[in-house]
This record gives structure tokens, sequence and C-alpha cells, in this order.
């Protein structure tokens, strides 16, 4: 199907780990791609060159400079796609940025794009990346998560953990979305991963990639989040977004995860895989 032009489709926030990767792909399948990158000072000097020099990128892949302050600065990536994989998500673990500013930003940008998606007359659906924070923290005992279920927001402000505002905005940003898309009968569709694992073409080592390594790389910090953890494959996170973009029945959410493990099942794992490595545990 590679050089079969499907259409082109938009891809925000194509610096990072699953966007550049589904950029990858998606170039494989035979789309034109505009993706957009942040366009603050600092982001100038970006070097962009594990995207343009991707196989089909130069015939099929623009790049567009865009920040979700301002949704408007997204339409012109927006014009004239068929579709639009937005994920793109402010990203400030270290809290740099308020709660509430982080949140108002995700969720005014979130809502600004598909507002932009509703006036390109042209775009037929919109497939949003969210994540398993918009599922797995609520004080229920459930069995089984599955996409009915929702992360409280109550519950999730009065636990102060590590990226818990991260865990807020996402949740809030797909509860608007999904509103908006319904309000307004715009086609979107949400992909719910995992912890991702796998190859990335970024420059930078992804954070999750980085956890999950943790008991390889000696990142001790990390391996007490590792307690019991759902995993999937940057491959399969890719094929996801593009399966629900072309599949004419999708509505939704959808959780994409493969398997879910304890930290000493883990670490038995690695153990047994790699011997050649002295596997750290939390203990």
């Amino acid at each position: 199907m590679e050089g079969e032009s499907k259409g082109t489709v938009c891809v925000t926030g194509g610096t990072g780990f699953v966007a550049s990767w589904l950029i990858f792909r998606l170039l494989q399948r035979g789309y034109f791609v505009n993706t957009t990158i942040r366009s603050n000072p600092l982001d100038n000097k970006r070097n962009t060159n594990y995207l343009t020099s991707l196989p089909g990128a130069s015939e099929r892949l623009q790049i567009f400079q865009a920040e979700l302050d301002k949704p408007d600065s997204f339409k012109s990536a927006i014009k004239g796609c068929i579709g639009v994989f937005h994920v793109a998500h402010p990203i400030d673990l270290v809290d740099n940025e308020t709660q509430e500013m982080k949140i108002n930003k995700s969720v005014s940008g979130t809502l600004g794009i598909l507002q932009a998606c509703l006036d390109s007359k042209t775009v037929k659906r919109v497939v949003y990346t969210s994540s398993v924070a918009t599922v797995m923290f609520h004080n229920k005992d459930l069995d089984v998560t599955d996409e009915n279920t929702w992360s409280d927001e109550d519950y999730m402000r009065t636990f102060n953990y590590f990226g818990a505002s991260y865990c807020i905005a996402k949740t809030l940003t797909e509860r608007a979305a999904l509103e908006f898309a319904e309000k307004h009968s715009l086609d979107l569709v949400t992909v719910i991963p995992s912890w991702i694992h796998g190859p990335f073409i970024c420059p930078s080592l992804p954070g999750s990639v980085s956890s999950s390594l943790s008991m390889i790389i000696g990142n001790k910090g990390q391996i007490k989040y590792n307690e019991t953890t759902a995993f999937v494959h940057t491959d399969d996170v890719a094929n996801a977004h593009i399966f629900l973009f072309e599949c004419p029945n999708a509505k939704g959410r959808y959780i994409c995860s493969a398997v879910e493990i304890t930290i000493d099942k883990l670490a038995e794992f690695l153990s047994t895989r790699y011997p050649e490595f002295q596997i750290q545990n939390e203990e």
C-alpha cells in the first residue's frame, strides 16, 4: 500500500513519542500527513530530521507550527484533511504551571481543534489519544476496568501523587471532547492506551519506556510505580489509531492494552529473558 495515497490527515504533537511513530505508520500506509509542532521560541531550533527523513516524508509530510493555547493556529494544518489524530497534550510534570492552568490549556485547546475540524467541512473523523489515567483512579473496588469506567476527579484531587494534574487534565479533556462531539455531531473516537513500551524514533527516551526499563537501567525512583502495570506496544497503539480511523463502525472509547503484570512477575520474566542484566527490584 506504500505510495498509494489515501488522503491527507493531521497528527497534532508530531515530535512526541506516540505521534512520531503514528506518522511513521501513516506514511507507510500511503497517507499524506500534516503534523504540528509547538511554535514557542524555545522550540524553534528543534531538530525534526527524524520526521523529515522518514520514508515518504519528502513527498507526503508537511510540518506546521501550532500551540494548544492558540487553537486557531491548528487551522492551517487541519485544512483539507479527511481525518485528525489529536495526540498533543501539555506535559508539565514538574508543575511549572498550576493545575488549573494545565487543565484549561488542554480542554480549551482540544475544543478549539475540534471546532477547527467542524469548520474544515472535510474532516470525517477525529481520533483522540487519551490515557489509562482516565479509567484507573477511583475508590471503587472493580474486578474489571472497561470503557465505561471513568477516573473520579474528586478522588484524584485528594491525592498529591506525582503527575496528578496530568491525570486530571486527561480525564476532563476526554470527557469534554466526547461531549463536544455528541453535541455537534462530530465523528470522534478515543484511544485509551496503557503504559506504552517499544521502539521509538523521537530523539529522547520516552518517559513510559524509561519507566518500563527501570529494573534494567537501574532507575530505582521509577521501580515503585511498576507494582502492577498494564503494558501495550508502540505499534499496537499506532495501529489502533489507524484502525479506529478507518473502521466505519467505530464509536466512543477504546482501551488499548495487551498485558498486565506485577513487578515480581516482571522481574522474573526479565531475569529469565535477559540473564546478562542485573535486574533490580523495588527491594
